[in-house]
């Protein structure tokens, strides 16, 4: 045995010692009571001799193994049940052995297979009567030897149903547990995604408006200083309203219950379908001339979708500003139904500026995950003679 072992050796002698010392128990007990038995009794073979002693104690050892075979030790108790009562004149104890190895044999089988190993028992315990009982089998006595068998087996078979009842709830209980911690893990991870879109939307826009405009200031600077500090104001105001989304979108993850003396978080409505035309003018001054064409009815959108629609928007004309700057964009949201068709389309007829970094490729994911989440779709490609364009179809749940 090596040093690793020695741990888990121990922890499995630890959990025998019980059920050795109940065996243990139990036959010791079980001797003592044919003994007394048998001490008294009158009549012949009454006597407490060596030979007596002999079959008590080989008719207790079937407890003392029945863990490990409990099928043999209930045989060998039935078969040390006649060598006792043909060596000595006890009648009332000498079925504890086989009740007991009984009992524990049933509560480890099925209850068909506990059933008939009674019945199968049935036939010993009649023949143990006809050698050594006088009075016949029409008597009390057959129907309370009768009763030994059925007793034990009937007790073996509750206890295992009622542990496999126990097992089942056990089961069911660590089932839900499992379940709500998957919920909770489900949740979590929706919820890190839903963040990470907003932080995306919100930053990339800005930090793609920030950089073309910062290029552009670089290179008025001398030739129209006006212009370039109408452009550096742009910048201002682009990277304080960035900075103020930014802000209300990490606000989620601030513990202010813990913390008494924290601020909330700031609380800013998020974008809708309202809120293009702003949009439409932030771009304005980095070069992007966008025309909205906005359904009248698209005002009466549900919240979700009218998010959606604005970050969506907000997303591909980013795009448009990282790829194509100084193109001409167009807008399109019309509602057919139940159904909102967003559009947006550019001409391409900018080129693409120096100073603009190159994509990470989230954003026609990110676009197409929130359509997804609504149950809507989203493709976006290249369009025929030049440009790009972003079609969008999500559902709004119920018709105007």
């Amino acid at each position: 045995m090596t040093a690793a072992s020695l741990p888990g050796y121990v922890r499995g002698v630890t959990r025998r010692v019980p059920g050795v010392l109940t065996d243990l128990t139990l036959a010791v007990a079980c001797a003592i009571a044919m003994v007394v038995e048998l001490r008294l009794t009158d009549g012949p073979r009454t006597a407490v001799t060596p030979l007596a002693v002999a079959t008590i104690v080989i008719a207790v050892v079937p407890l003392l193994v029945h863990r490990r075979w409990p099928g043999w030790a209930l045989v060998a108790a039935m078969a040390a049940l006649y060598l006792v009562m043909s060596v000595s004149a006890i009648h009332q104890t000498v079925p504890l052995p086989s009740m007991i190895t009984g009992f524990f044999l049933a509560t480890l089988v099925d209850r068909r297979i506990a059933i008939l190993v009674g019945i199968a028992l049935a036939p010993f315990v009649l023949l143990a009567l006809v050698l050594f009982n006088d009075d016949g089998l029409l008597t009390l006595e057959t129907a309370k030897n009768l009763g030994f068998i059925a007793l034990p087996v009937s007790l073996g078979i509750a206890v295992r149903e009622r542990r496999a009842s126990v097992a089942a709830l056990v089961e069911r209980a660590e089932s839900a547990e499992r379940s709500r911690e998957e919920e909770a893990l489900r949740r979590v991870s929706e919820e890190r995604l839903r963040i990470a879109r907003d932080v995306h939307d919100v930053v990339a826009h800005a930090i793609v408006a920030i950089n073309v405009q910062a290029g552009v200031a670089a290179h008025l600077l001398d030739r129209d200083r006006e212009q370039a500090r109408r452009t550096l104001l742009d910048i201002k105001r682009v990277s304080g309203e960035a900075l103020g989304g930014l802000r209300s979108t990490l606000g989620v993850l601030r513990d202010a219950d813990g913390d008494e003396d924290a601020a909330p978080a700031p609380v800013t409505p998020a974008g809708g379908v309202g809120d293009l035309p702003e949009l439409r003018d932030s771009l304005r001054g980095s070069g992007v001339d966008v025309a909205l064409d906005i359904d009248p009815s698209i005002d009466a959108l549900p919240a979700m979708v009218g998010t959606t629609s604005y970050r969506i928007v907000q997303e591909a004309l980013t795009n448009v500003l990282r790829h194509a700057p100084s193109s001409t964009a167009r807008v399109s949201l019309r509602r057919e139904g139940d159904t909102v068709l967003i559009e947006v389309t550019d001409d391409g007829a900018g080129e693409r500026s120096p100073a603009a970094a190159p994509g990470t490729g989230n954003g026609v994911r990110g676009m197409q995950e929130r359509a997804s989440a609504l149950g809507g779709d989203l493709v976006a490609g290249p369009r025929e003679g030049g440009g790009w364009r972003v079609l969008a179809t999500l559902p709004t749940g119920h018709r105007p």
